[in-house]
């Protein structure tokens, strides 16, 4: 049974209230984390050019960044989970940070992939380390619509960003430097600011925040504790059972197609579109209503999949939306209908992230979720490496996108089958509710 199902009142108003407070200076910490990580895909407008980076050695730069955050990403988990989130994603943000800034002064292929590198060395540890910590303050009921609006935070950043990173792109000349190198510069100095501001604003648990009475510290207490209590025989709480759990990786391959789509679209669709005749500046415009249709499908579903109580189908009806938008958009006719089908892909790959980052907390209890959650998301985050090398790698023989869009919508689609023979597994191990058994509310 769903043991999140039937919040009180009381329970109700205090989650309203930690979601108040935390809620959007996370997706604010997120938006500067992922504009930071994919601006490079704008920046690569003219700095390709600049730099005379073929279309493979750009598509190997933007994509080693996550070989970086691969490796290191399960040892900042647990690091986090022993410091506490207050300090290391201070860290995090503060080194990440000044590396994104740094990216300015690349002058070849060997710095720009070593800064990308450590980049995502730097950057590891985040996203999980945020999912760790929405857990520590919401209970399982209310978890997809809450991740679901924090990574909100993703689209918003392509929509917000495109239009701004446009208009950056024009300080070309200005002190020397060129649009792209002031690009990096000010997209990436927000993030050092913000780690500092983390110190003051983010406690490390509902104890720690001043912002609470003790009652309301004492409901999240009890609710989480009701939680952990429905664990049963299945549920992981140590540190290598949970990394050698044949559930977490199957989820770090279900990840791992979505994410190939994901940024398979997000760093070279900037390019598709110039390529289609329009300016950066209308590239920047026309990149918004992707996004924003991507940020608000998200919630919608997210908040959805809490109220029916099912995750999985969730996550695989959306992969699938995800596939076929892909697949159309490189056989619609006109460039209008292709950016529509990139609009629907975005939207279905979007979707799926809320429910699924629900999925982990249904088996994964204390160092175990902070290292399965860490390793799902490192092993996902390769796609972020094999998405956008294979579209760079296709486009430089081929000299067009059909294959390598093809090649995506593909994975993306395997992506939605697994999750389909990760709910059979799921279920075989009591770690999902009969249908008749979920709680529906209003």
């Amino acid at each position: 049974m769903d043991a999140g199902a039937g919040l009180t009142a009381e329970e109700k108003l205090t989650f309203a209230k930690v979601a108040r407070r935390l809620i959007p200076f996370m997706m604010l910490l997120y938006l500067v984390s992922f504009l930071d990580r994919v601006n490079v895909g704008f920046a690569a407008l003219t700095m390709n050019a600049d730099l005379g980076f073929s279309p493979q050695v750009y598509g190997w730069g933007a994509g080693i960044f996550f070989i970086g955050y691969f490796l290191f990403e399960v040892p900042s988990n647990l690091v986090l989970e022993k410091v506490g989130a207050r300090l290391w994603i201070c860290r995090i943000m503060v080194t990440w940070g000044l590396i994104s800034a740094a990216t300015a002064f690349v002058t070849g292929p060997t710095s720009f992939f070593l800064l990308r590198f450590l980049l995502g060395a730097a950057e590891a540890g985040f996203l999980p380390g945020m999912i760790l910590y929405l857990g520590t303050w919401f209970p399982l009921a209310m978890r997809a619509r809450y991740v679901a609006l924090f990574m909100a935070a993703v689209p918003i950043a392509s929509a917000v960003g495109s239009p701004l990173s446009a208009l950056i792109m024009q300080s070309h000349g200005f002190g020397g430097l060129a649009g792209w190198q002031w690009l990096f510069i000010i997209e990436g100095l927000p993030a050092v600011l913000l780690g500092l501001v983390v110190l003051v604003l983010l406690p490390d648990g509902p104890a720690d925040a001043r912002w609470l009475t003790a009652r309301e510290q004492q409901v999240i207490a009890d609710r989480l504790a009701k939680d952990n209590a429905a664990g049963d025989a299945t549920t992981r709480h140590a540190l290598w059972p949970a990394l050698r759990d044949g559930r977490v990786l199957l989820l770090g391959l279900v990840y791992f197609g979505l994410v190939v789509g994901l940024y398979g679209i997000g760093l070279w669709l900037p390019q598709i579109i110039r390529d289609m005749g329009y300016s950066v500046e209308q590239v920047g415009l026309l990149l918004v209503l992707p996004y924003a249709l991507s940020a608000a499908a998200m919630l919608a579903w997210g908040r959805h999949s809490d109220r029916s109580g099912e995750r999985i189908l969730h996550v695989a009806g959306a992969a699938f939306l995800g596939a076929a938008g892909l697949l159309a958009s490189v056989h619609v006719p006109t460039p209008l209908l292709a950016i529509g089908a990139v609009t629907c892909a975005s939207v279905g790959i979007y979707a799926a992230l809320g429910p699924f980052w629900s999925v982990p907390p249904l088996f994964l209890r204390g160092t175990a979720a902070a290292a399965g959650i860490a390793l799902i998301n490192a092993v996902g985050n390769l796609g972020g490496f094999a998405g956008p090398y294979a579209v760079g790698f296709i486009k430089q023989h081929t000299d067009r996108f059909t294959a390598a869009f093809e090649l995506l919508a593909g994975v993306v689609l395997l992506a939605g089958l697994l999750a389909l023979v990760l709910r059979a597994f799921l279920r075989q191990r009591g770690n999902l509710p009969a249908p008749r058994q979920v709680a529906r509310r209003p």
